[in-house]
């Protein structure tokens, strides 16, 4: 007798799949993952952040009145989330005929899309920051100097105390081939360091690159980021702070029965927004990012 899929099948099957689906999304967007989170509360619309300038103090005489006032300088960044989706549809043939697996395939393909977009949505702030001035330049090759230099850049340019650089892989391998050593001193290439604290492992680690932090910046890696027709990618060195998450839902799902397609759609969604929150505390990197050979001549 041929079986008829239930409700309760397919509530175990959207289950399956919205679970790996989280999970993959969770595990895929290290930009994401490197940006300061914020939440936006039911009921509310948006978020305004705030910045402030810096205090000067000056020199005070003993019984002298302190004259010069500060000025908090305060301005703000109203953050708001937008919509993403994607549909599939679950057919009953395959609720019946499959096996879990299959559906967490189906999970981690929704998972790798979202994850993908909300990696790419941080991408696309880089160029703005620092306004719009880039470290590196079209064609440049990342090696040891330049790689410290832009380090050097950041910090003497006060980007703050929580800077990360995020480059392509292929950039990376760049530096590790022309530095023969990882980082400096005699480390072998071999050597792998741990990701230093402070930095979450769970959504992180696959992005790693295992390059001992250089004068305290660690380096990850995020093949997501696009190389353009030249052959460079635009990477980022900032602080923590410089871009931020706001996100409302994580992740939503509606079911709906298609009979004419004896099918069930499920539609998953997402609410969040990624912002710019300070331009001076990160700057855009541009370095080639070639394919490297995998052969010798």
């Amino acid at each position: 007798m041929p079986q008829t899929a239930t409700s309760g099948n397919l509530a175990n099957a959207q289950g399956i799949i919205i679970s790996a689906t989280r999970y993959t999304a969770e595990h895929n967007a290290p930009a994401m993952a490197l940006t300061q989170q914020f939440k936006l509360a039911k009921g509310n619309k948006s978020v305004t952040v705030p910045k402030v300038g810096q205090y000067t103090f000056s020199a005070v005489a003993d019984g002298q009145d302190i004259v010069e006032e500060q000025d908090i300088g305060m301005t703000t960044v109203d953050l708001t989330a937008s919509i993403v989706g994607a549909k599939i549809i679950v057919t009953d043939q395959l609720v019946d005929q499959s096996q879990p697996e299959v559906f967490q395939m189906v999970g981690k393909q929704l998972g790798s899309g979202l994850g993908r977009r909300k990696d790419t949505d941080v991408h696309a702030l880089y160029t703005a920051l620092n306004g719009g001035t880039t470290f590196g330049a079209a064609a440049s090759n990342l090696n040891a100097a330049t790689l410290l230099g832009c380090i050097a850049r950041a910090k003497a340019g006060k980007f703050g105390d929580d800077i990360y650089v995020l480059l392509h892989p292929n950039t990376i391998a760049s530096y590790v081939m022309g530095a023969a050593v990882i980082g400096v001193g005699t480390t072998p290439v071999s050597q792998v360091y741990p990701i230093p604290a402070g930095w979450s492992a769970d959504l992180l680690k696959k992005f790693w690159t295992g390059i001992r932090p250089i004068n305290g910046v660690p380096i990850w890696e995020d093949g997501n980021l696009t190389i353009d027709s030249s052959g460079d990618v635009i990477g980022v060195i900032a602080n923590r702070d410089a871009l931020c998450t706001l996100t409302s839902v994580a992740m939503k799902t509606e079911r709906e029965r298609d009979a004419s397609r004896i099918a069930t759609e499920i539609v998953m969604t997402a609410r969040y927004g990624v912002f710019e929150l300070d331009d001076t505390r990160g700057a855009p990197m541009t370095y080639d990012a070639a394919a490297r050979l995998t052969t010798t001549a």
